[in-house]
């Protein structure tokens, strides 16, 4: 049974590896920034709460984020095993995992960080042409991303947990080396 968090930066290629990967195992890659931008374009209450964050490129606040996991993750075609992505964002939303994961009986997670330089995440994101991806906001979700996201590095290296593999290669060169990290 294969369960994943993807964790690097915005722009690392977390999405992409992760559909490849969920698409080859036929398990849901459950994408929290999909979820929000679906709530967004919905103009859901939950939508219209986080868009003042995501704006300011600031992240969507735990609560919120946290109920719509434990929604998604007691779905049934979750029971053959996952993939997330963009969750956790911090060691508060990891403990919360962690023990919703016990609840749910689904634990066993491991976590690959998708490790890319500041630099290479800019031209990336600004070659995608989003709205919200705009040179200040981007830089503004990178500090955001090393100051609340990066301690959860050390968090699953501590639980020995973390697989690292390095995202500023090809995109098949990435796959590669994650199958090999992974199997």
């Amino acid at each position: 049974m294969t369960r994943l968090i993807f964790l690097g930066p915005p722009g690392a290629g977390k999405g992409t590896q992760a559909k490849a990967l969920a698409d080859h195992w036929q398990i849901p890659h459950i994408s929290t920034g999909d979820i929000l931008r679906q709530a967004l374009k919905e103009q859901t209450t939950l939508g219209v709460k986080a868009q003042s964050y995501m704006d300011k490129g600031e992240l969507v606040p735990d609560q919120l984020v946290e109920e719509m996991v434990e929604e998604r993750l007691k779905q049934p075609d979750t029971t053959s095993g996952w993939i997330l992505d963009g969750f956790p964002r911090t060691v508060k939303q990891a403990s919360f995992l962690e023990a919703l994961l016990q609840k749910l009986d689904q634990a066993g997670e491991r976590v690959v960080n998708l490790d890319v330089p500041d630099d290479i995440v800019v031209a990336r994101l600004l070659e995608r042409g989003r709205k919200d991806d705009t040179e200040e906001v981007i830089r503004r979700r990178l500090e955001v991303y090393r100051s609340e996201t990066a301690p959860l590095i050390d968090y699953y290296s501590s639980k020995a947990q973390l697989l690292i593999v390095n995202g500023n290669q090809s995109l098949e060169e990435v796959t590669a080396e994650l199958a090999k990290v992974i199997s």
